[in-house]
């Protein structure tokens, strides 16, 4: 039964309050109790008391629809901990808005001229909206220039995160409408990504990379010769735990430029691990996801293929602090195994074995996969400086 509290409840009408939602719940089917929250404004002590003793005849009550002052009341007071509240959220359109950025979880629109929102391809996505403003806040604590939701707010079927990002511009419109901004715009995603796999990570805050990467190996194995299967497992077994932060979704649309500060967005991919990891995440944004279909990196980072070759090449020379080509071809290799890795996982999960063209695709990236595992032995690399990665 779903019963409607308006106005306020507090001492002076708390009892009532209490006798006529008794009264109304007199000869109702038994079943979960749900009060909706819209219409009210505010609920003292007294009135918290009243919630306190209904949970207690009805233990799958829940709260919905509750504005943001109520909400705040039964936060404070551990109300949140104790029974399902829903919060009433403002609804926002995204119709005929700009996108800014496009990821693996979310779409980034910007719905005026000092925000943008974040709307979520899940649904149901309360918890992952949750997890990343958690993470999005120890990035920030631990140094990470980044912009941290405000808001959630109802968009369409779904949910999204409100920021504000003042004029802001993304790498991927710089380098569509400055070409020749290149140079510059690969030196800051350099310097970003230094300064994020420079930062170590409090244990157990962040997801393990290697685990998940071993599950993309455990899954692609079973389409693999059995030789490359199992040696696909081994290079990524062997592959040492670290606890330096990695963003996981590392590409232009996800660096933005906000008054003369670059800021990271899109922070829910946030883990821990080994550069490697990242490396082939960045390889699949500007060069993997195209390799089959040219159009596909026009269509996610707004620039053609050949720009997206050229800022990988630019980028991971800048990165290992070297010019020597081998060396670059020596670890984008290595980035290859686990971007094919990660493509193939990715592409099989969403059915692309049920068309041609997906056939087609898959048998690229198997293909090249298969030809890079008899070529390399490591994941592993060693920077410029001489330290091992």
């Amino acid at each position: 039964m779903t019963i409607e509290l308006k106005g306020r409840i507090d001492s002076f009408n708390a009892a009532d309050t209490e006798k006529d939602i008794l009264a109304q719940l007199e000869g109702a089917a038994a079943g979960p109790l749900t009060l909706d929250l819209e219409n009210l404004a505010y609920i003292s002590s007294a009135g918290l008391r009243v919630l306190l003793r209904l949970k207690k005849k009805y233990p799958d009550m829940k709260l919905i629809n509750v504005n943001s002052e109520v909400y705040e009341i039964l936060d404070m007071t551990g109300f949140t901990e104790m029974m399902p509240v829903e919060k009433a959220y403002r609804v926002v359109s995204i119709e005929g808005c700009e996108v800014i950025g496009r990821g693996s979880n979310g779409t980034i629109y910007r719905i005026d001229r000092d925000n943008v929102v974040k709307v979520y391809n899940n649904a149901d996505a309360l918890a992952d909206i949750r997890h990343e403003r958690e993470v999005a806040k120890l990035a920030l604590v631990l140094g990470i220039p980044t912009a941290i939701s405000y808001d959630v707010v109802r968009v369409g079927n779904s949910y999204g995160s409100v920021f504000e990002l003042l004029n802001a511009r993304s790498f991927s419109s710089i380098l569509v409408q400055d070409p020749g901004k290149m140079d510059w715009c690969v030196e800051e995603f350099v310097k970003m990504l230094k300064k994020i796999h420079g930062t170590r990570v409090p244990a157990g805050k962040l997801e393990d990379m290697k685990k998940t990467a071993l599950g993309w190996a455990e899954y692609v194995r079973e389409h693999l010769p059995e030789e490359a299967g199992r040696k696909l497992i081994s290079l990524v077994e062997e592959v040492p735990f670290s606890d330096h932060m990695l963003h996981g979704d590392y590409h232009t649309n996800n660096l933005e430029l906000m008054d003369g500060e670059v800021l990271l967005i899109d922070m829910d991919t946030l883990s821990t691990g080994h550069p490697i990891f990242e490396l082939g995440s960045i390889f699949n944004a500007f060069c993997g996801f195209s390799e089959y279909d040219h159009e596909v990196i026009r269509r996610f980072q707004g620039f053609d293929r050949e720009t997206g070759v050229t800022f990988w090449r630019k980028f991971l020379a800048a990165y290992l602090g070297t010019d020597d080509e081998q060396k670059i071809t020596d670890v984008e290799n290595k980035a290859r195994i686990i971007g094919y890795t990660r493509l193939l996982r990715r592409n099989i999960r969403r059915g692309s074995l049920a068309t041609e063209a997906g056939r087609a695709e898959l048998r690229l990236w198997r293909g090249e996969l298969l030809s890079l595992l008899k070529i390399c032995d490591t994941l592993l690399f060693t920077a410029d400086d001489g330290k091992d990665q």
